[in-house]
């Protein structure tokens, strides 16, 4: 007997702000996973969909990210001519093709780079937020990405603008973040001033109520709970908003790699706490009022800035560690941060912290931990001991009946193999 299958189901949405864009939402994935841009009819010849669609007169431009579809049409055309013969060319397609996007259309975790999503999401501003905010005289623009991590500014007339922003806080981040699914966070740096307490200290006149960030979302009542004069955060409901899984989260707070701190608001704040938690390459905050209500807010720039440099040394120890000869290894910690140009207190630190990140991503990526190519000075010949409890919270730690030192043996012989290899 043949199976049956449902109809494929189309929800067609118009975009308010532009009138030659709309999004088809289907109730499954195009092509599992995929995403895919095809910016005119040439760059979409070998995907069943592109060229199905483009066949049809008025189709400009197509982007795919999962069960959403958008088209962008010409100047000429209407969408009452064109909704029924789009839809019909998804089904079709859907159902003739098990690649509609074509066989090199990538994979959500295979995803866009950052320079990609940042061209991605400022067109999705152009070309669908923007022409509504310019009516207030306003503009909002992407100043950089990092690792998904979207940084966007206000500027001209929203900013300060009350009505405006409520507008954009409900609707700026859904655009994104429905066109642009590799997003995996937005901060807004529109105004906010350094210091010690820069959200809470933004010399703000008398009686004066502060400006709510453009991205303000509400923290679910179970996931921020108080134990005497402490905030206990659901770590399932923070790694992943720090990158991290459940279990890499509380390494890290044990090991040190994810910080945390506090702020106490003054004045009309007066009776709020600002909890700001940083791991290594990434930084959460959120504003807690005194009934105990929690939102999610934009992290204050220092923080954000410290996470980025934070990335940077990771990446910078990875690439020195990677142009070693087999010669040179093992190191101290201490001789690799003077490798790097870091003498300053702390900075060993800094360095163990940005060694335990290289291990997430060689956790993720199945290598060997290029970590182990730099010990401890009384560790006995082997890594110190953070890089044990790190290996153990990312599941690569001892296997059964070995111990450390034939483990960090293991690791380092790996990790030798890998700078001897031919390139």
């Amino acid at each position: 007997m043949s199976e049956i299958t449902a109809p494929l189901r189309i929800r067609a949405e118009t975009s308010p702000a532009d009138p030659h864009s709309m999004r088809f939402v289907l109730d499954r994935d195009m092509q599992e996973g995929a995403l895919a841009t095809f910016p005119n009819a040439a760059a979409g010849r070998g995907a069943p969909l592109a060229e199905a669609l483009f066949a049809i007169a008025g189709v400009k431009m197509i982007d795919v990210a999962g069960a959403v579809v958008t088209v962008v049409k010409t100047d000429d055309k209407n969408w009452a001519d064109l909704k029924g013969p789009i839809a019909n060319a998804l089904r079709s397609t859907i159902a003739k093709s098990s690649a509609p996007l074509g066989q090199g259309a990538k994979i959500s975790g295979h995803a866009r780079s950052d320079v990609e999503i940042r061209l991605a999401v400022q067109e999705v501003l152009d070309r669908q937020a923007n022409p509504a905010i310019a009516s207030h005289g306003g503009h909002v623009s992407v100043t950089d990405v990092q690792d998904g991590v979207v940084s966007v500014l206000m500027a001209g007339g929203c900013q300060g603008c009350a009505s405006s922003a409520a507008t954009l806080r409900g609707g700026v981040e859904s655009m994104i973040r429905a066109a642009v699914p590799e997003v995996s966070d937005i901060i807004d740096v529109t105004d906010h001033d350094a210091g010690v307490t820069p959200y809470y200290s933004g010399g703000l006149g008398d009686g004066q109520k502060p400006k709510r960030p453009l991205l303000y979302r509400p923290v679910p009542p179970d996931a921020i709970m108080r134990e005497d004069d402490q905030f206990l955060i659901s770590p399932d409901y923070l790694a992943p908003r720090l990158g991290m899984d459940a279990e890499a989260l509380r390494a890290g707070l044990r090991s040190g790699e994810v910080v945390s701190q506090s702020e106490t608001g003054t004045g009309v704040d007066a009776g709020k706490t600002r909890l700001i938690i940083r791991s290594s390459n990434r930084v959460w905050a959120a504003e807690i009022a005194s009934d105990g209500a929690a939102h999610e807010i934009p992290a204050p720039r220092t923080a954000a800035k410290a996470a980025v440099a934070g990335g940077v040394l990771r990446d910078k120890i990875r690439a020195h560690l990677a142009n070693l000869s087999a010669a040179d290894v093992p190191m101290t910690y201490g001789k690799l941060a003077r490798a790097l140009g870091l003498y300053s207190p702390g900075s060993i630190a800094k360095v163990t912290q940005a060694l335990e990140a290289t291990m997430a991503e060689d956790a993720e990526s199945g290598a060997p931990f290029l970590a182990s190519l730099v010990i401890s000075k009384v560790g006995q010949g082997i890594s110190a001991k953070g890089f044990f409890q790190k290996a153990e919270a990312l599941g690569r730690g001892p296997g059964f009946g070995e111990d450390d030192r034939a483990y960090y043996h293991r690791e380092f012989t790996g990790a030798v193999a890998m700078l001897t290899a031919p390139s």
